[in-house]
């Protein structure tokens, strides 16, 4: 794993990992972050400070994603085999319950304010699951093959992108009665939220589109032309703006939030397959695959030039085949 200083823009270190790794998270306010090995089953924290593997746990012999929770005192680890759902404390860096699951799951969101998770399943079900009791509830057949699960930011809706359809599938998070089915131009594979949660971007296959949702209007806002084949996104906060690469085109569009319109267009190289906004909404970053590079968009310069093409501020390799980005807190 290469970590990367944005503060002199140049790799630090490389990581020796004990297993390859997949995904990255970073926790939203402390200098802490993860890194998950899936078909080991391996959480491995990472002690930022001396740029080395901390501890290490193993959730089961494959593992599929990972989410802290709202107070952030919790690490939720699911597991794919065997099927559960894992709770580390982190003070301890230790179990502290493991719920089993109905079937093989595929992805899954803890609620923002009660104890409360929802996993989908490999059968296209979605299961809700009381944390605070460590039980699944029975499986919810709502018509259609879940995939991407996210919890509206009050908690009281959960947002089912279709596996099989292009279409979003809005449940009530109490019991899993389905609220409406959204139809729309793409496959949702991709979510981003609006810092404020009051939007919803979906990209996927079916269209070079975005796809904007109101979440507490359950209804869809707009669809957004967003270059060709667009996969992941991020958001800005100041000014609010939606970053999406085009991996085909080897560019990423910058698109104003409150009017959709295209601000600019920075070429990043292709086959981009993670972006991400500093927490000083200083500079957006991009992970190119292919090249093993990351490159950077200085946002406050792209802003106030306003040019239809920008300019990278700089491009930093960090190794072959990168496959995820997170950006932690000093």
């Amino acid at each position: 794993m290469a970590a990367v200083d944005l503060g002199a823009f140049s790799p630090a270190r490389h990581i020796p990992l004990p297993a390859p790794a997949s995904e990255l998270l970073a926790h939203p306010s402390r200098a802490l972050a993860w890194a998950l090995a899936p078909d080991s089953g391996l959480v491995c924290e990472l002690d930022v400070t001396q740029l080395r593997v901390g501890r290490q746990l193993r959730v089961g012999r494959a593992a599929v994603a990972m989410r802290v929770d709202r107070a952030g005192d919790t690490l939720w680890v699911l597991s794919r085999d065997p099927a559960r759902l894992v709770a580390i404390r982190l003070d301890r860096f230790e179990p502290m319950a493991r719920i089993a699951l109905p079937e093989e799951p595929i992805e899954f969101d803890v609620a923002p304010y009660d104890a409360r998770a929802a996993v989908s399943l490999a059968s296209g079900a979605v299961v809700f699951v009381d944390l605070k009791a460590s039980r699944a509830a029975a499986p919810v057949w709502f018509g259609r093959r879940a995939g991407v699960v996210r919890f509206r930011s009050d908690g009281r809706l959960l947002l089912v992108g279709n596996a099989d359809r292009p279409a979003l599938s809005i449940l009530e998070a109490a019991g899993g009665e389905v609220v409406v089915h959204l139809p729309l131009a793409v496959i949702p594979a991709r979510f981003c939220f609006k810092a404020d949660g009051g939007q919803l971007f979906l990209t996927g296959p079916g269209a070079d589109v975005v796809v904007i949702v109101y979440p507490y209007r359950t209804e869809v806002a707009e669809t957004v032309l967003a270059g060709r084949a667009p996969g992941a996104m991020a958001v800005s906060t100041r000014p609010e703006y939606l970053f999406v690469a085009s991996p085909s085109s080897g560019d990423v569009h910058i698109l104003e939030i409150e009017t959709r319109l295209l601000v600019a267009v920075a070429p990043v190289g292709e086959t981009v397959n993670a972006v991400a906004v500093t927490p000083d909404n200083q500079f957006a970053l991009a992970l190119n695959e292919q090249a093993g590079s990351l490159a950077v968009i200085r946002v406050p310069t792209t802003v106030s030039r306003r040019r239809r093409l920008a300019s990278l501020f700089t491009v930093v390799p960090v190794g072959p085949r990168p496959s995820g980005l997170a950006v932690v807190r000093s």
